[in-house]
Order: structure tokens, then C-alpha cells, then sequence
């Protein structure tokens, strides 16, 4: 593994038990310039895992509180006239930063949620006429509670395709919540981390991995699973080409961070669910087969040929 990822995923882990797999996938976001949606029930560590990633980077952390009345200049700011010089001068909302949490997300009115799709597709916000870029890097990680849906408003298909990424936390082990448990008694359990790789170094990691090879029958794999998508009976509607950017992107950053300049299969099998499950819309026989998009996705995967290299 990449020794300063190692690191980065240690400090995390000061805070974080036993999702190491979740942390990795963050940080393939992370690389991957994507943005990540972080889908579980209260009290696993959403929010936490956020906050813990964001204070191991040194870059600018916001955080906004998703509720129904927040507006759009909340997030992409507005314009307002200056007293003193009478013009319109920019106020910067939330978006403005390297890390943005949306904290349940999907307590948003629609028209908040839809001022974050600019901003998350192109990085940058359009206001009265102007074009303001964000700072790079910048990424969104949003959390929702599937389980509380009272109040909520379920996000579009063209928003779920602008997160490289859904995961799930999960409940810890018997042993994992023991851990927990004890640390939560004594001051660890809150202490602050400290940050342990500058913005020049992800830039340098990002640039990275963009160097990284992949071969065309791997390429041609990815295609395959989108495909496949499209063409089952479990599925309504299947992968699109940005999803296939996507899984490409998140599988060299996955080979990148353990210490690999080119792709195999594997990384793309170990992206494939958390990437393109999210973007299927499943139909009356998948729902029926298969309790989750991610188990109709693995189902899927399973009639695709893997390459031999």
C-alpha cells in the first residue's frame, strides 16, 4: 500500500473501528476527484468517518446541516450590494471549500438539492451571470438515514449519478463495538486529529493516479458490466457511460493506493458494487429476486467474463 495513504487511513482509524474497507473507498472518492454518498442508519458513524477524514486533511472543512428550509444561496452563496461601494459583491455559501458535508442529504427541498449539481459535476457555481470556480481539490460527502423517510425528499437519478459512490457503513463486530465502547469512556474517543497530508499532497496523489495504466481488455471488462446492466431482466434502468468513467476512475485509484500503476479485474470488481449500484433503477423482478440493487448488481456481474491478464 501506498505509504502515505497508510498513513492517512491509520489516523483515521484512530476514530474509526473496523471500517477500514469504508475508509478506503473514501479516499478512492478522495483521488478519484468523485463525491461520495454515505447511506446508514443512525449511530454507525457517518458523519464521524467525514469528519475524521476531513480533519487528516489540510483543507478547508464545511459542514451544513440539511434541513427543508435551507435555500440555495446556502450553499452557492449570493450576490448582495455593498453599501459602501454600491455593487454587488459575491458572499460565498458553504460550497466554497476543499470538503463539504451534506448531512442528510435528502432532507433537502429539491430546490437546494439541485443547487449542488453544477457544483458537484463541474466545480464550479454560475451566479447573476458570473462563473466562479471552487477550490481544488473539492468534494461533496453526503449522508442520508434510509430508514426515517417522514420529512424527506428522495434524490433524482441525475444527482445519485453525479456521487462516484454509495456505501454503507454497517454495524461493527461484537468485537469492534466492544472497542467502541471502551473508548467512548476515556478522552480518546473525541480527541481532535491532527492533520496528516497537505492539499499539495493530494493533488500529487491525484495527479498520480491519473497516470495509472489500464489495459483494453480490462476497459472492455467495464463495458461489459455496463452492458450487462442494460441488458438484464432485473434492471429498468441500467449503467450509463458516466458511470463507466467512473468505475475506471475509481479502480485506478484503488490500484494507485495499493501501490499498483495498472488496473486488473479485481480492483474493478472491488469498485463495481459501490460505484454502479446506486445508478440502477431495478425492476418488478429484481425487487422481487433481490433485496438490494447491490446484491442484483453482484448477481450481474456474475454472468460478465472476467479477463484473464
Amino acid at each position: 500500500m501506498n505509504e502515505q495513504i497508510e498513513k492517512l487511513i491509520a489516523n483515521i482509524e484512530k476514530i474509526i473501528v473496523g471500517k477500514k474497507t469504508s475508509i478506503v473507498k473514501v479516499i478512492v472518492a478522495l483521488l478519484s476527484e468523485g463525491h461520495i454518498l454515505i447511506e446508514d442508519v443512525p449511530g454507525v458513524g457517518k458523519t464521524r468517518l467525514v469528519s475524521a477524514l476531513a480533519n487528516s486533511l489540510d483543507g478547508q472543512f464545511n459542514r451544513i446541516q440539511l434541513t427543508p428550509d435551507i435555500m440555495p444561496s446556502d450553499i452557492v452563496g449570493f450576490s448582495m450590494i455593498d453599501p459602501q461601494t454600491r455593487e454587488f459583491t459575491y458572499k460565498t455559501g458553504v460550497a466554497m471549500c476543499n470538503f463539504l458535508l451534506a448531512d442528510e442529504i435528502n432532507r433537502a427541498s429539491p430546490k437546494a438539492q439541485s443547487s449542488l449539481l453544477e457544483v458537484m459535476e463541474e466545480h464550479q457555481i454560475s451566479l447573476d451571470g458570473r462563473t466562479i470556480n471552487l477550490p481544488s481539490p473539492f468534494m461533496v460527502l453526503a449522508t442520508q438515514n434510509p430508514v426515517e423517510t417522514y420529512g424527506t425528499y428522495h434524490l433524482p437519478e441525475a444527482q445519485m449519478d453525479r456521487f462516484l459512490m454509495k456505501i454503507s457503513m454497517g454495524y461493527p463486530s461484537l468485537e469492534e463495538e466492544l472497542d467502541i465502547i471502551s473508548r467512548s469512556e476515556s478522552d480518546t474517543f473525541t480527541e481532535k486529529l491532527t492533520a496528516v497530508m497537505k492539499i499539495e499532497d493530494i493533488l500529487y496523489h491525484i495527479a498520480q493516479v491519473k497516470k495509472v495504466q489500464c489495459a483494453e481488455s480490462v476497459k472492455k471488462y467495464i463495458v461489459n458490466l455496463l452492458n450487462a446492466t442494460r441488458n438484464s431482466t432485473l434492471v429498468r434502468l441500467g449503467a450509463s457511460p458516466r458511470a463507466g468513467i467512473a468505475l475506471l476512475k475509481a479502480s485506478k485509484a484503488f490500484a494507485y493506493i495499493y501501490g499498483r500503476n495498472y488496473v486488473v479485474p479485481d480492483d474493478v470488481r472491488n469498485m463495481m458494487t459501490a460505484v454502479l449500484s446506486h445508478r440502477l433503477i431495478l425492476s418488478p423482478k429484481g425487487k422481487s429476486s433481490f433485496s438490494t440493487p447491490e446484491e442484483v448488481m453482484t448477481a450481474i456481474a456474475s454472468t460478465v467474463a472476467v479477463p484473464v491478464q
